[in-house]
């Protein structure tokens, strides 16, 4: 007896995601896994010995001191915006899914390599701010989790944007206490990004953002451990309903 495949959960995930966002007015882009040194730290305003490089555990490729196995899709940011400069324009809006990887150990939510949802809205000065980009991801996560989703903002630190925000979402595992989990990080792009983009940040500004995607889909579906995603097993792949988009 033949089974019909199924996509896996991650997969869905980024086909709802994108939908969401698509209805206020986003479009998606991709860009390369193994990326350069530029695009992942220094156009990011992280260059070499800046200490927010010590926040990322990166894996480098060996011989090739400039290529590394990129730590956040927050580096097709720069390549949008820098296609945008070359062509002129003053407004976009995008979202980024893609694999990252960072070297650290495993746990219950933390993987080596995971799925990351970055985005973006950029256009001129004083047209996107800090409220759009908290009414973007509020409207995004009770749109995602359901309307009853608790979200909180909380101040941080990114070189690639300042002011800088966290994003929590309250989380209940199965069989464990409630506790706030924390799902994004954003804020306004730093001038210094806009400017290595080729745009001018006297002119044009805007917000950036971007979480991890496996925690999303333990809040939305009560995963109590994000290695379950890479397990293989079939059976995990089957609990989840596959939506037609």
């Amino acid at each position: 007896m033949s089974h019909k495949g199924r996509l896996h959960p991650i997969s869905i995930a980024i086909r709802e995601i994108a939908e969401i966002f698509g209805r206020m007015g986003f479009g998606i882009a991709y860009g390369p896994e193994l990326e350069d040194d530029f695009h992942n730290f220094t156009a990011l305003n992280i260059p070499p010995n800046h200490p927010a490089r010590s926040m990322q555990d990166t894996f480098w490729i060996k011989d090739q001191r400039d290529s590394v196995l990129r730590t956040h899709t927050t580096s097709v940011s720069v390549r949008e915006l820098e296609k945008l400069a070359k062509n002129g324009g003053t407004e976009l809006r995008r979202i980024m899914p893609g694999k990252v990887f960072r070297n650290e150990a495993t746990d219950a939510t933390h993987e080596a390599q995971f799925y990351q949802v970055d985005g973006f809205a950029i256009g001129p000065t004083g047209s996107v701010t800090l409220s759009h980009l908290k009414g973007t991801l509020t409207r995004f996560y009770r749109e995602y989790l359901g309307k009853d989703a608790k979200v909180r903002f909380r101040p941080s630190f990114f070189g690639f944007t300042e002011p800088s925000v966290e994003v929590d979402v309250w989380f209940e595992a199965p069989g464990k206490e409630g506790r706030w989990l924390e799902v994004s990080g954003g804020g306004m792009f730093h001038p210094n990004v806009i400017r290595d983009a080729g745009l001018d940040p006297e002119k044009i500004g805007g917000f950036a953002f971007g979480g991890g995607l496996e925690r999303l889909l333990m809040v939305k579906h009560n995963i109590p451990d994000v290695r379950l995603f890479y397990s293989g097993d079939v059976r995990f792949v089957y609990g989840f309903d596959e939506k037609a988009v």
